[in-house]
C-alpha cells in the first residue's frame, strides 16, 4: 500500500522576516518532487516560486539542508519559495509586491508536486498542500493614525510599557504612505513612524519642507512610550536625500542614528526649499536618462558623475551621528555605489568617517527590502512630481537572497 506524502511547515504562522522549515516526508527514496509557493496579492495578481528536489534514502525532503537542483532557485535556499517568488507567466509586467494591509497576513499556499515541474501547476493535482501565514504585525502591536501638526503618518507601537527606541521611516520615490516596514519594525520592538511627504497633490508637495519634517520627528519625540533620545531616521530611495540634508542642516531634527538605503547624498534639499522643488530637478534629469531594452529606465545615469560643487550635495561633515549606509553593487536606479563612495571621501575629509558603517551586496539591485522579500529587477513607476509613468530598472541580476542573510 503507498505510504502518504506529508508536508510540514513550521512555524506555519510567523512574522514576515522570520525564518520557516519546510519539510516532506513519506515519500519513496530518490523520488523527484517540485515544492510549489503560491500568493495572490491585494492588487489580485498570483506569485509564485518552486524548486526541484530529489528525496533522500528515508524518503524525506527538508529544504533547509537539501539543495533544490532547479527552479526559481537553486542550491541550499532555505527561504527560496518566499524570496524567488515571481509573477506568474502572463501576469502584468513591472509588478512589485507590496502590502498595504498589514494587519492582515501575506497568506502562501505551499505544496508538493510529484516530479519537476516549471509550469502547469493549477492543472496539476498536488501530493500535500499546507497554508502558511506571513504577518508585518504581531500580536500586541498597536497602530495608531498621526494627523497632528500638518504631518501624515502612520506610528506602530510595540506591547509593553516602553520607553521604545523610535524610528522615523520614509519611503522613496513612488511617494504615498507605506506602512509594511514600520509594523515589522515595531513588531521586533521599536516605536516606529512611517509618514508621507510625496502627495498626489502636486500643490501639497510645495508645502512640504523642512517644517513637515521637524514636526514629524517631534511627533514622535512626544510620544509618551518613545524615548526621545533614541529616535533614527530611516530612508530608502529619494528618501536619502531626505534624511541626509535634514540631518546635516535642521536645528532641531538630531537623531540618534541615521540608516539610508540605496540613496544619493546629491539633490542636497534646501532649507527654504520644498520637495516639489527639489524632485522637478531630478525628474528632468530622468528624461535624459539611458533607455534599455523594452524601454526601462536605467535611472543611476541621472546622478553620474557624482557633481564636484558642494552646492549639489549634502556636506558629510556636518553629520554628527553615526550613519549606516546599505548599497546594492548592481544598483541601477540610483548611482549608490558612487555616492557611497564619495560620501565617504567627504567625511574622510572631514573627520567624521568614524561615523560611516557601509553595507555593501554584491548583485543586488536598488529595493533592499526586509528579509525574504521577493525580488524586482523592473518595476512600473509614478513620478512623484509630474505624475508620469516609467518602468525603472532596479538590477541586472535576480538579486540573489545573500542580502536576506
Amino acid at each position: 500500500m503507498n505510504s502518504v506524502p506529508v508536508l510540514t511547515v513550521k512555524p506555519w504562522r510567523a512574522l514576515f522576516d522570520e525564518k520557516f522549515h519546510v519539510v516532506v516526508g513519506n515519500l519513496p527514496p530518490t523520488q523527484e518532487v517540485t515544492l510549489h509557493s503560491l500568493h495572490q496579492s491585494e492588487d489580485t495578481d498570483y506569485w509564485e516560486a518552486f524548486g526541484h528536489y530529489v528525496s533522500d534514502a528515508q524518503g524525506r525532503v527538508t529544504v533547509a539542508k537539501d539543495p533544490s537542483v532547479g527552479g526559481t532557485y537553486e542550491g541550499v535556499e532555505p527561504m527560496g519559495l518566499l524570496w524567488s517568488m515571481r509573477p506568474v507567466p502572463g501576469s502584468r509586467t513591472g509588478l512589485r509586491l507590496r502590502r498595504k494591509k498589514v494587519h492582515t497576513p501575506m497568506v502562501v499556499h505551499i505544496s508538493v508536486y510529484s516530479g519537476h515541474m516549471s509550469q502547469g501547476f493549477r492543472e496539476q493535482v498536488a501530493l500535500a498542500s499546507v497554508v502558511t501565514e506571513r504577518w508585518y504585525m504581531a500580536p500586541g502591536v498597536r497602530r495608531v493614525n498621526i494627523t497632528e501638526g500638518g504631518v501624515t503618518g502612520t506610528l506602530f507601537l510595540p506591547p509593553g510599557p516602553g520607553p521604545f527606541p523610535g524610528v522615523l521611516d520614509m519611503w522613496g520615490g513612488g511617494g504615498g504612505l507605506v506602512e509594511y516596514r514600520a509594523a515589522l519594525l515595531a513588531s521586533h520592538g521599536f516605536a516606529a513612524m512611517a509618514i508621507i511627504y510625496l502627495f498626489p497633490d502636486h500643490k501639497k508637495n510645495t508645502t512640504i519642507g523642512y517644517p513637515y519634517f521637524e514636526n514629524a520627528f517631534r511627533l514622535l519625540q512626544d510620544q509618551p512610550l518613545v524615548a526621545t533620545d533614541r529616535i533614527a531616521l530611516l530612508g530608502i530611495s529619494a528618501a536619502v536625500p531626505v534624511v541626509l540634508s535634514i540631518t546635516a542642516y535642521s536645528k532641531t531634527v538630531k537623531p540618534r542614528c541615521c540608516v539610508c538605503i540605496s540613496g544619493t547624498h546629491t539633490g542636497r534639499i534646501g532649507a527654504t526649499q520644498s520637495i516639489a522643488e527639489a524632485y522637478s530637478r531630478i525628474e528632468k534629469l530622468c528624461k535624459k536618462a539611458c533607455r534599455y531594452e523594452k524601454n526601462h529606465i536605467i535611472g543611476r545615469d541621472v546622478f553620474l558623475p557624482i557633481p564636484e560643487d558642494i552646492d549639489l550635495k549634502v556636506e558629510m561633515g556636518r553629520i554628527t551621528c553615526p550613519l549606516l549606509l546599505v548599497v546594492g553593487q548592481d544598483d541601477q536606479n540610483n548611482a549608490t555605489v558612487e555616492s557611497a563612495d564619495d560620501m565617504k571621501q567627504m567625511m574622510e575629509r572631514a573627520g567624521n568617517s568614524n561615523l560611516l558603517t557601509t553595507l555593501s551586496y554584491p548583485g543586488a539591485g536598488h529595493l533592499i527590502e526586509m528579509p525574504y522579500s521577493p525580488h524586482c529587477k523592473v518595476s512600473s513607476f509614478l513620478m512623484p512630481i509630474s505624475r508620469e509613468r516609467g518602468a525603472f530598472r532596479k538590477s541586472d541580476h535576480s538579486c540573489r537572497q545573500s542580502v536576506h542573510n
